[in-house]
């Protein structure tokens, strides 16, 4: 992780926001000790420096450790190309990250910034030290949210002193063993970071490497907003009841975003107080922040809404995404504060509701019972993309799921733009044995894309090659019956007792059939927006079992273990909508 991390960081230098050349940085390594590097401008030697004190933190050195890119460009250079081999042969075990992280506050406080960190083990000495919780006898049960809530507040109190001081963390968790995501994830949460978590990250396997290489080389890289600030101010008799992401609420209504991130999704609840006799409301949102080239800016944005007292009106104007997004967030905020039933339970409640009251005022049955479920037009997709929610990782019912996996899923349910969200929730499935000529072709828009498929493993045929992909990951699922020249063209590998499920580069070969694939994977790959560079995974169907489960979840119109097929769904929508009275 650390030759990746460095090699990385040195091709990207020239990338990072800073034209006006006032960009500064450190670097601090950490196992038992804090590994501090002096990087002198104009030398290419640098030296380090140890502090082994873990309780009282202090800096070696009131300069050269916190250095201007430009002016101490080839000590860095240096300091990177030379950093994996400093620690390669080290067996110290010792990871104390909370004074590093105390360590790289003092150095950025009195200007504010961004921490990176990046952690390959559980932290488990000095300040912030973690212990191994993980108990798979709770997974399943009405204590599995206790695993998901934080192991201590050191990291949230810290959090909030860097809020303070405009410092934002983001963390990079890589582990074969239990990291406990849901404590470390904290930091992100009111900094205005981000969390990334690679579980089994090996860096010797190429996949793992570049994956890790794209996402990191693309955030040191991306600009940010720095020291914001934003209140969403609206018409007399509404206010802002609720809000949802990565932030500090500073007071009633005031957010504090030490780093505003380009890929990041905001979600704000509204109550009207009084009643509202206009013929519109106004919302208008201000951010205050600071530019990563030093400027300071505000950013406002006004939207003016048409008020209506007709619930026609109300309904057909009903933004799904919208509706969706906000329900995870707040799925996700019940599952921390209560128990994962009782999210599951008020994701149902909410969509009951939605489905009831548009059945008791739109709809000739009115209160009383309806053969089938009805739904708004524009609001069709919202049970899909709730059961997709219901069955997504961060809250599916299971005895199965680790609460690393489980917490992690959780912070991207919070954080995903829209764009992200949606096939998160909804993945997407293409048919890539039988596809149009076309597909994979380049045509007016780019790369041409399959028409993809119901999420229903009826779908999948034992001749075929069918692609599952939710942003996060892609499966390239190989039918048991796959005619051996599929498998050439596409594997380079003469038959399908030949192949080799799991975690591939797919090759680039000189045929047709293979290009349009590859070319429908990059596509994939490159079509939304985010740092996010999904790994592909080969899965045949009679392969191993773990690996096609994951694969078969994906498709979340099946029945689940004992969560519902899509058709169920329905219809216990339809039977608790004709139960209740609204």
């Amino acid at each position: 992780m650390v030759a990746t991390a460095a090699r990385t960081l040195l091709e990207s230098l020239d990338r990072l926001p800073n034209d006006d050349s006032r960009t500064k940085i450190s670097i601090i390594a950490v196992d038992s000790c804090l590994h501090f590097f002096t990087l002198t401008a104009g030398s290419t030697e640098p030296s380090m420096l140890v502090v082994g004190d873990l309780d009282d933190v202090f800096l070696p050195k009131p300069n050269d450790i916190l250095v201007n890119l430009v002016e101490a460009k080839a000590a860095i250079e240096s300091l990177l190309t030379r950093l994996s081999d400093m620690f390669k042969d080290t067996h110290n075990v010792g990871n104390a990250l909370g004074a590093a992280l105390q360590a790289a506050f003092k150095l950025i406080s009195h200007v504010g910034g961004k921490v990176i960190t990046l952690t390959a083990s559980l932290p488990n000495m000095g300040p912030g030290a973690l212990k191994n919780r993980e108990d798979p006898k709770l997974f399943g049960t009405t204590k599995e949210s206790t695993l998901l809530q934080a192991q201590t507040g050191f990291y949230k109190s810290f959090a909030i002193e860097c809020s303070r001081s405009q410092v934002s963390v983001d963390m990079w968790l890589f582990s074969s063993a239990y990291t406990d995501v849901a404590t470390l994830s904290g930091l992100p949460r009111y900094t205005g970071g981000q969390t990334y978590f690679y579980p089994s990250f090996n860096a010797s396997r190429s996949e793992d490497a570049l994956k890790f290489a794209h996402e990191f080389g693309t955030v040191v890289a991306d600009p940010i907003c720095l020291e914001a600030v934003m209140r969403v101010r609206a018409s007399k008799g509404i206010r802002m009841s609720a809000f949802h992401g990565n932030f500090f609420v500073r007071s009633t209504d005031l957010l504090s975003l030490a780093a505003v991130p380009m890929d990041q999704s905001y979600a704000i609840e509204i109550q009207i107080e009084d009643p509202i006799s206009a013929p519109f409301v106004v919302f208008q949102t201000a951010v205050l922040h600071t530019t990563c080239y030093g400027e300071r800016r505000i950013r406002v944005i006004t939207l003016a809404l048409p008020t209506t007292s007709s619930i026609s009106d109300l309904y057909a104007n009903v933004d799904t995404v919208a509706v969706a997004t906000l329900l995870a967030n707040k799925a996700v905020e019940r599952s921390m504060q209560s128990k994962l039933e009782d999210a599951r339970d008020a994701v149902m409640n909410k969509l009951v509701d939605i489905l009831g009251t548009y059945k008791a005022t739109m709809t000739s049955a009115g209160s009383g019972a309806s053969p089938q479920l009805v739904v708004a037009e524009n609001m069709k997709y919202l049970p899909l993309l709730m059961l997709g929610l219901l069955k997504h990782v961060g809250l599916r019912q299971s005895t199965m799921i680790p609460s690393d996996l489980r917490a992690y899923a959780q912070a991207l349910l919070t954080t995903l733009p829209s764009q992200l969200l949606v096939p998160y929730l909804h993945p997407v499935f293409y048919s890539l044995h039988n596809m149009p000529k076309e597909c994979g072709t380049i045509g007016d828009l780019g790369v041409v894309l399959p028409h993809p498929l119901p999420l229903s493993s009826e779908r999948l045929e034992r001749h075929g090659l069918f692609l599952i992909e939710d942003g996060q990951n892609i499966f390239l699922w190989v039918g048991r019956e796959a005619v051996p020249q599929l498998v050439v063209d596409v594997f380079d590998i003469p038959t399908y007792a030949d192949l080799r499920g799991g975690k591939q580069t797919l090759p680039q070969l000189e045929n047709a059939f293979s290009q349009r694939v590859n070319a429908i994977i990059g596509k994939v790959r490159e079509a939304r927006r985010g740092p996010y560079y999904p790994h592909l995974y080969v899965v045949k169907e009679d392969g191993e079992p773990s690996l096609r489960q994951w694969a078969l979840s994906c498709l979340i119109e099946d029945r689940m273990e004992q969560l519902p097929s899509y058709n169920q769904w329905i219809g216990q929508l339809k039977d608790k909508v004709n139960d209740k009275s609204f």
